[in-house]
């Protein structure tokens, strides 16, 4: 905040006079270097030395899991699997149809059987005269023991 700087910056001249000499690169100390500024003066400066990149780690090559190859190897195998039994479909498509409205015949059938089997049944039991039941109950006094018979004609 100050509207003065308290010291002088002094610049070796562009021109160097044979007072100052020229510094050879091997001269010139580490972390400074010959640096240009805007106005176009060359002068030393101490400067940042560039940071030191971090070593890249070394790969290191792992092995492939075990389901990884087996994921692999049978990939192929299973879309062979279902190409193969596409086409299989593809010709017996024909016959399925062929199956499924036999099946729904037989569907047909036995629930017709089912419906007209108890009825035949029912009608070749049938006597051809109803029997006749007769039942004779007598008993002798307010608590006395009954008997009867029971006739089938």
């Amino acid at each position: 905040m100050h509207s003065q700087t308290p010291y002088e910056i002094t610049t070796l001249p562009a021109q160097p006079s044979s007072a100052y000499g020229e510094m050879l690169p091997h001269e010139i100390p580490p972390g400074v270097q010959l640096v240009t500024l805007p106005g176009g003066v060359r002068t030393l400066a101490y400067t940042q030395p560039p940071a030191a990149a971090a070593p890249q780690p070394v790969p290191v090559a792992q092995p492939i899991p075990t389901w990884a190859k087996t994921t692999a190897l049978l990939a192929p195998t299973v879309g062979g699997g279902i190409a193969a039994a596409s086409v299989g479909l593809s010709y017996a498509a024909p016959g399925l149809i062929a199956m499924s409205h036999a099946l729904w015949s037989a569907v047909a059938l036995i629930a017709a059987g089912a419906v007209v089997v108890p009825l035949v049944l029912r009608a070749a039991r049938r006597p051809a005269a109803p029997a006749q039941i007769t039942q004779n109950i007598t008993a002798t006094g307010l608590f006395g023991k009954a008997t009867g018979t029971i006739n089938h004609r």
